[in-house]
């Protein structure tokens, strides 16, 4: 059986032998970053409602892969959204962080890189149902047809799905691996796509609310509301590939300025 990354001394991933891709060096270990897949074990994930990962999802070349031969509905049989668990196979939360990877989606392809997620199936079946999606999407080419959905502003590749739209040419072609970045700290989100800013925003205020009550999501009470949660990537039925997947808690930027104010007070009045 493999060991999952996260259960590993930091010394025995940093000491790994060196792959291609998904790999952590001891600085970002020491940093805070974690890796969520090495390229051999999937065992740091499960089925979003489930104690196991379906056998859909599989490793290739290096990368995490939703096999879609098998398409059931608008799922795959065996699929699932997949969520990364802590060491007691709870959905591991975050609050404040910085997660970042690749992704590659096949022709006419659509899935989705999920966060802020409260696990509860009974409320919520799908995990979409309260996380946020940065959309991972064939947006096509004047030439290529592309996923369905590249024809709806707010669809299409890097957007905030169905809230905020992307600029236009952020994303790569179907085939081709693009580099994400999602920040969240202190309510505010950055959504970054091939070194493209393509969301820059505050969460859960008036303006948030209003976005939410204007869009599909509004049907769902819990939809935006949890400033705490969980990663989850997306099975919508097509070919993806995931690598290079890392994470990294934050801070609150507002408890670390107002903890140097107060060492900055101390030493003042150690001056005087």
């Amino acid at each position: 059986a493999c060991t999952a990354p996260a259960e590993a001394p930091a010394e025995e991933i940093a000491a790994a032998p060196e792959k291609l891709h998904n790999n952590i060096t001891e600085a970002e270990i020491i940093e805070g970053w974690e890796l969520l897949f090495d390229g051999q074990c999937m065992g740091n994930f499960r089925k979003y409602g489930d104690t196991v990962i379906g056998k859909a999802w599989v490793i290739e070349d290096e990368a995490l892969h939703l096999d879609a031969s098998n398409k059931e509905d608008w799922q795959v049989n065996g699929g699932g959204d997949i969520v990364y668990q802590d060491f007691d196979g709870s959905i591991r939360e975050f609050e404040n962080f910085h997660f970042k990877g690749e992704w590659k989606i096949g022709e006419r392809g659509n899935s989705g890189i999920i966060y802020l997620i409260h696990e509860d199936t009974e409320q919520y079946p799908y995990c979409w149902m309260t996380g946020l999606e940065m959309q991972v999407l064939d947006n096509g080419t004047d030439s290529t047809e592309g996923h369905p959905d590249a024809a709806i502003q707010k669809h299409r590749a890097g957007d905030l799905y169905d809230i905020n739209a992307a600029p236009e040419g952020a994303a790569k072609l179907a085939g081709e691996w693009n580099q994400f970045e999602i920040i969240v700290q202190d309510g505010h989100l950055t959504q970054i796509l091939n070194g493209v800013v393509t969301v820059d925003r505050d969460l859960f205020d008036d303006q948030w609310r209003a976005d939410v009550a204007a869009s599909k999501f509004h049907e769902w009470a819990g939809f935006g509301t949890y400033t705490k949660g969980g990663i989850a990537l997306q099975d919508h039925g097509d070919k993806v590939w995931y690598r290079n997947l890392k994470i990294k808690a934050l801070a609150s930027a507002a408890a670390d300025a107002a903890e140097g104010s107060e060492i900055n007070t101390i030493i003042g009045s150690d001056l005087d």
